[in-house]
């Protein structure tokens, strides 16, 4: 995420929620890097779930201090939708 990203906080905090607008949410652990932050843990799990690959665009939305919405985009510019039941079968596999 941008440098500048870390200005909209008091401490940039060590995880979020990550939610898309079907109501679907996952935590995944922020890491504060040479002065960039990065999406850690459980990113590489969204990612898979979502089936995100480059040339995607992901964009994130600061609903609460610790609460991103996440919005995906394919190549096409077509927003990439899925059912929670994919992120509730990915994590219980993990449990």
């Amino acid at each position: 995420m941008p440098l500048d990203f870390t200005k909209h906080f008091v401490a940039v905090p060590t995880e979020f929620k990550l939610r898309n607008y079907t109501g679907c949410s996952w935590k995944v652990m922020v890491k504060l890097t040479n002065g960039k932050v990065t999406l850690d843990q459980g990113w590489g799990t969204d990612a898979a779930i979502h089936l995100i690959k480059i040339g995607y665009m992901v964009t994130f939305k600061l609903l609460t201090p610790d609460t991103l919405k996440v919005i995906i985009f394919d190549e096409d510019g077509i927003e990439v939708v899925n059912k929670c039941g994919k992120h509730d079968e990915a994590f219980a596999a993990k449990e």
